[in-house]
């Protein structure tokens, strides 16, 4: 390797052997695909401003709060120069599961969230990743690098659709052609001016709106545009107070997150089953009946969901979310019995789900397949 001094940086040609090295090594931790780009947002940067004047980021504060290190990634690692994305496929073997959303006693929880919590995975994977490059380069320059998994004001799909990952599709997911979009995202925010891969400009969505036409929210405004306010994901797991009352029964047995818009698009027919076992389902989760789950002890909850990325919306929401899919269900005595013995107990937010189920139960009527956004003047 060139040694040079601390004042001298080799040129972005000269890292380009440093660049493959980081894509085999990105194989060999457990990523199928690796890519790198520069720090500039561009128009993300204005997609992002346009999406939070119009409130669609709901209760997500977050986004707005740390818009400036969204913005600049200097803020989050001094002399960033270049992200490496990196694409996790999480898919698993068995996808008998999105058959739950036709059996109304079962739960339907989002394909992410089956298994264990990807975010300590692959930020660890990052880690090691950033190790190797240290290793490699250290003799070089100083090295300034940090790993993020969907846990820091970070644009993921942004910066992945730059690297080369895929396009952002009319879902606002990233879309692979050879992959679809059961998959993760990390990054390692690096000094090192790397050379970049070329950007992905085409998006394959065509004239197809399948995505958009199956939300059974009506969460999306227009293609490329999403009211999370609207959104399952969002209702069931960053809501923290009461779910609106017009959106309970397009919801279904949806109880935590949702994959409607996924599940249709047709680019998933290339989708891969993950090779990594932290993903696979636990705890039957694939398969689970709802009243099951609200039947379960704060305590059941807490061991059940360990090392489970359900376990950040806590039991009250879990088991709000649990009593709308059981209002959902086809009436049955059995979970009468079940939200009326839990309502006792219950806190007021919980109680109010309840009650609502009970009078769903009580008195079923035609459920609403799907729900229409309210027109506005």
């Amino acid at each position: 390797m060139r040694i040079v001094n601390s004042d001298q940086m080799l040129s972005t040609a000269e890292w380009r052997p440093l660049a493959g090295l980081i894509k085999q090594w990105g194989r060999e931790l457990g990523f199928q695909q690796v890519g790198i780009t520069d720090i500039n947002l561009g128009q993300h940067r204005d997609y992002l401003e346009a999406w939070l004047n119009n409130g669609y980021q709901g209760e997500m504060e977050w986004i707005r709060t740390h818009q400036a290190q969204r913005n600049n990634p200097n803020m989050l690692v001094a002399g960033a120069a270049r992200v490496i994305s990196a694409r996790m496929d999480y898919l698993p073997e068995n996808t008998e599961q999105v058959k739950t959303l036709k059996q109304s006693e079962k739960a339907y929880i989002s394909r992410y969230a089956l298994g264990r919590d990807y975010h300590k995975l692959i930020r660890k994977r990052l880690a090691q990743l950033g190790k190797k490059i240290e290793q490699y380069s250290n003799d070089n320059m100083p090295i300034n690098q940090r790993p993020f998994v969907d846990s820091a004001p970070v644009l993921e799909k942004a910066f992945a659709e730059k690297a080369g990952l895929g396009w952002i599709g009319k879902h606002t997911l990233l879309l692979n052609q050879s992959a679809g979009s059961w998959f993760f995202l990390g990054e390692l925010i690096t000094n090192i001016p790397l050379p970049i891969d070329t950007i992905q400009t085409d998006k394959h969505c065509g004239s197809c709106e399948a995505c958009l036409k199956v939300c059974p929210t009506d969460a999306f405004i227009a293609p490329y545009q999403l009211d999370a306010t609207r959104c399952i994901s969002y209702l069931t797991i960053e809501l923290k107070g009461p779910i609106p009352e017009a959106l309970r029964e397009p919801m279904g047995n949806r109880v935590f997150g949702c994959d409607d818009c996924q599940l249709i698009c047709p680019w998933n027919k290339f989708a891969k089953p993950s090779k990594e076992k932290d993903f696979s389902p636990r705890h039957q989760l694939d398969d689970a009946k709802l009243i099951d789950l609200f039947l379960w002890t704060e305590e059941q909850y807490l061991k059940n969901t360990e090392g489970s990325a359900i376990r950040r919306i806590g039991y009250e929401r879990w088991l709000r979310n649990l009593a709308i899919g059981l209002g959902n269900a086809t009436p049955s005595e059995d979970i009468i019995v079940a939200l009326t013995c839990r309502r006792e107990h219950a806190s007021a937010m919980v109680s109010e789900h309840i009650e609502w189920a009970l009078q769903q139960q009580k008195h079923p009527k035609k459920r609403k397949r799907k729900v229409k956004r309210p027109q506005t003047d």
